[in-house]
């Protein structure tokens, strides 16, 4: 019997089985250095883990470059970068293909690339999109520097091996069935991106901005009932702060426990499950929470001038409530409320009211008088609501869509690229 290894991908298009398999290169035969430098007409780009090159202005919000840009490198349409700084899950730096069809600007510190051809150049890209490969390429030739620098040769980068597709049109193929759902996942993504702009338009005409005491926008009959009433947040809602829970009291499995880590913006957060003995139902029930329920983190409870807050959903039905996490309690119509506090006037004030303090802590007295404005009607209240409900609804959804394309896209590259059999 022969021990000879082969190369087979798991999922083949027809038109290549039985053709020679795919082959074990080094990166320094399929991806080449041009080392061209700034022309000096060129937008400055950088590299995102979710976006890609993009604009870094667009990326960032404004210019991090040099005011010397002279020794920024070009890259051209198709080029791949590795970035070599750490973020978030890919500690060793993020490898990624220009979609740009023109000529850009990055970073010095960058390495730029020009794969053999586009296609393998986009194969590379949708190979390093996950960290775990990512990290399994780079963790054996990296070192780390002073502040967890990464200190590693460009020549160093190209010294690997990855299993390839040598046929020119097996890479082509690949590629544009790669490069189709990716185009399906960016108009998704953009179809969020439309949603969540028109919840944060609704969000600014259906409540009183700053200065009015009614709303741009108001359901047709409502708009004779005046004014919107102007309250302290006491008269609005209250907080009802959980139990100081011990980490000594923790299980492996039971009742589940909602910390503070489990909040987040607008949604709850499943991925560090903690639990409390299941008798602890009945010992601690004045501090089980309901699906429908709405916390709010009481320690940095603002990010980004969003508040962490977010509705109970079906996995924390039955859930006790940690210390450092509040639940909204209101006489008025509780998702209005819900919805209320997250406007930016709102934020704002509750910023101001717990500024200096770190990490910054939420206090219900901190924040009791700031005043806010509410419809007199209750049924003013839950149409407001309902209106946001729906759209959250929606956003949902759509995400939901993304995360099966994108585990889709996962699976597909998994098939696509071959196990060693004997």
């Amino acid at each position: 019997m022969s021990n000879e290894k082969k190369l087979i991908p798991e999922l083949r298009f027809p038109e290549f089985n039985g053709k020679p398999t795919w082959e074990e290169k080094k990166l320094s035969k399929v991806l080449f250095e041009h080392g061209q430098k700034s022309e000096g007409n060129e937008e400055i780009f950088s590299v995102s883990v979710h976006k890609g090159v993009i604009n870094q202005i667009e990326h960032l919000g404004r210019r991090f470059a040099a005011s010397n840009t002279d020794n920024y490198k070009r890259v051209l349409p198709g080029d791949v970068i590795y970035t070599k700084s750490p973020t978030g899950e890919f500690p060793y730096g993020i490898i990624k293909q220009s979609q740009i069809s023109n000529p850009v600007i990055v970073s010095p510190l960058y390495a730029v690339f020009t794969p053999e051809t586009i296609w393998l150049g986009l194969i590379l890209d949708a190979y390093f999109e996950y960290p775990q490969r990512t990290i399994n390429y780079l963790s054996s030739i990296i070192q780390k520097g002073a502040k967890n620098t990464i200190n590693i040769r460009n020549d160093v980068f190209l010294s690997k091996s990855l299993i390839l597709p040598s046929d020119r049109k097996e890479q082509k193929k690949i590629a544009n069935c790669l490069s189709s759902l990716d185009q399906l996942i960016a108009a998704h993504n953009d179809k969020l991106g439309a949603l969540k702009d028109h919840k944060k338009g609704l969000m600014q005409n259906l409540f009183p901005q700053e200065g009015e005491t009614v709303p741009k926008f108001r359901f047709k009959e409502f708009e004779k009932d005046g004014e919107w009433e102007p309250k302290p947040i006491e008269e609005v809602f209250s907080i009802f702060q959980g139990y100081a829970f011990s980490s000594k009291d923790s299980v492996s499995s039971g009742t589940r426990w909602l910390k503070i880590a489990d909040v987040g913006i607008q949604e709850m957060k499943h991925d560090t499950p903690s639990y409390l003995p299941e008798t602890y139902k009945d010992e601690y029930q004045r501090f089980l929470l309901k699906k429908g329920d709405y916390v709010l983190a009481l320690t940095r409870p603002i990010l980004s001038m969003k508040l962490k807050i977010a509705r109970v959903d079906e996995t924390y039905h039955n859930s006790l409530l940690n210390q450092r996490v509040g639940k909204l309690v209101t006489s008025n119509v509780n998702s209005f409320v819900y919805y209320l506090i997250q406007t930016s006037s709102i934020v704002e004030s509750i910023s101001r009211n717990i500024a200096g303090n770190e990490p910054p802590n939420l206090s219900f007295q901190q924040i009791s008088d700031i005043v806010v404005f509410i419809p007199k009607e209750k049924t003013e209240q839950q149409k407001i609501a309902s209106c946001f409900s729906t759209l959250d609804e929606l956003i949902s959804a759509q995400t939901e869509k993304i995360e099966q394309l994108q585990q889709h896209k996962k699976g597909l590259m998994q098939g696509l690229f071959p196990k060693i059999e004997s």
